[in-house]
């Protein structure tokens, strides 16, 4: 059972999905990668995110950064986005990702914020799970 997606829009966004991927096995937290362009194979991610027993996504994108947004729409599960500085700073991708339309939202952290997308979902799931609550207070008081 796969509790969070990481999804990335190419290869070059691997080390931000690699960092949330850490993130989440830090906390022993079920995840897989994917490599899934909105722009390039809509299909193949919209017909992911159906089959997908996820409970939660974590999207990084640059650019244009549609990736969490298409993602948001097929489903009613959390979305977190991710920015990546390509151009401008990151911030033409933190602009996409956080002007999504009312009723299709899509949480987002720092650009280049991978680590904190994957503590976001591990708040989110510890909702339900007391287990993951208990690691989250460890891992803040070692902080």
């Amino acid at each position: 059972m796969t509790k969070v997606a990481v999804i990335i829009g190419s290869e070059s966004d691997a080390e931000q999905g690699e960092k949330a991927v850490q993130m989440l096995k830090e906390f022993g937290v079920p995840c897989e990668l994917n490599v899934i362009s909105a722009h390039r194979n809509p299909e193949r991610l919209a017909s992911y995110v159906k089959n997908s027993d996820a409970d939660v996504y974590i999207c990084v994108a640059g650019l244009a950064a549609a990736l969490p947004g298409a993602v948001a729409a097929k489903t009613v599960k959390p979305v977190i986005g991710v920015p990546k500085d390509v151009k401008l700073g990151g911030l033409d991708s933190l602009l996409s990702i956080v002007q999504m339309p009312t009723g299709v939202p899509v949480a987002t952290v720092a650009i280049d914020g991978a680590r904190n997308a994957a503590l976001l979902a591990v708040e989110i799931l510890a909702l339900s799970d007391k287990r993951l609550e208990e690691k989250l207070h460890v891992y803040r008081e070692k902080r």
